[in-house]
């Protein structure tokens, strides 16, 4: 286990080498006027505008443009983002903890409800219960997600009134917000920290919609696997011998069926974390939810290279971290596996 871990601690920074040289590479589609606008923020600046391809080297080979934006990356300079309005780093330091904040509020409820949604499943196999759930499933998971957000913003928010829509914080709140000293970099946590309960409450308020909308979409399909898992489980042979010894049904199920059950949960449950701390695009958009997936649409909409490059390799990062975690998980639920 640890000369596996090692390995695959030496592959990221590889990895992150030859994915930086593709996604470089695919700016160079682009002409130098195209790549020089991140770089303009005036007329004055546009007036000059071969000046600044000269300046910025966006004529020179590839080798010679990846070398120069190697240089800088080491030295923490992605470039300025146009859409944000500021380097970078910083703007990935100012949205991705809010990021991180919707995560930690929809990932483990959404496990938690898929493992016990999809185990209730299995158990109540081609019983009402079961035909219930799967219904659920498949409406669930053929919903779309800018559809689903749409009709909850206009039933909770536009026509009951009773949770608010778009945004981070009311407009009352976010004048205090300056005020307050920063830990994490997280709104609800700081608040609390700084003891303005209201402030946290008015974060936390402002992410049911977009968590419910994510646990909606996404729970759905990992209680299909779910299902699927422990059903496959609970008819091997190492099932059958434990109920055979005379094992109630709640261990058998609990101890031996479910836990082995849980691998295709573990990969999926990462793809989740990734997908969620990548940034939910159309649900930080549909909600005006100021995290990483928000900025990549305005990004993209601007024509930001500096911010679209920003976003794929932070997200490439969180993929390649997240499936070595995975896999190193995998030893630890089921101790058959091993690595070699």
């Amino acid at each position: 286990m640890l000369n596996f871990t090692i390995r695959r601690l030496i592959q990221i920074p590889l990895v992150m080498l030859v994915l930086s040289v593709i996604v470089i590479g695919l700016t160079q589609l682009l002409s130098p006027e195209q790549r020089a606008a991140p770089y303009i923020r005036s007329e004055q600046q546009a007036a000059r505008l071969e000046q600044i391809i000269t300046e910025r080297g966006l004529r020179d080979p590839f080798p010679v443009q990846y070398g120069r934006w190697f240089s800088n990356t080491i030295r923490g300079d992605l470039g300025f983002s146009k859409a944000s309005g500021k380097d970078v780093i910083p703007t990935i330091q100012e949205r991705l903890p809010n990021t991180i904040e919707l995560t930690l509020v929809t990932a483990l409820p959404i496990l938690l409800l898929s493992i016990w949604l999809g185990t209730l499943s299995a158990l109540h196999k081609d019983k009402l219960l079961d035909q219930i759930l799967r219904v659920l499933v498949v409406f669930g998971y053929s919903l779309p997600t800018f559809v689903l957000g749409i009709v909850l913003l206009a039933v909770f928010y536009a026509y009951l009134g009773w949770l608010p829509g778009a945004g981070q914080l009311e407009i009352i709140n976010q004048f205090a917000v300056g005020d307050l000293r920063r830990y994490t970099g997280m709104m609800s946590i700081d608040a609390a920290l700084n003891g303005r309960w209201d402030i946290a409450w008015d974060a936390l308020r402002h992410m049911i919609l977009p968590a419910v909308t994510l646990m909606i979409v996404l729970s759905a399909n990992l209680v299909k696997v779910m299902r699927n898992s422990m059903l496959e489980v609970l008819t091997s042979d190492y099932v059958r011998t434990a109920r055979a010894k005379g094992l109630s049904s709640r261990v058998v199920n609990g101890k031996h069926a479910r836990r082995n059950a849980l691998l295709p949960i573990v990969t999926l449950g990462g793809f989740l974390v990734i997908g969620l701390l990548g940034g939910s695009i159309i649900t930080e958009t549909i909600f005006a939810y100021p995290g990483i997936g928000q900025w990549f649409v305005q990004s993209a909409l601007q024509l930001d290279i500096a911010g679209v490059l920003g976003f794929t390799l932070l997200s490439a990062l969180l993929v390649v971290v997240m499936s070595t975690a995975v896999d190193i998980l995998y030893g630890v639920i089921d101790p058959r596996v091993r690595f070699h």
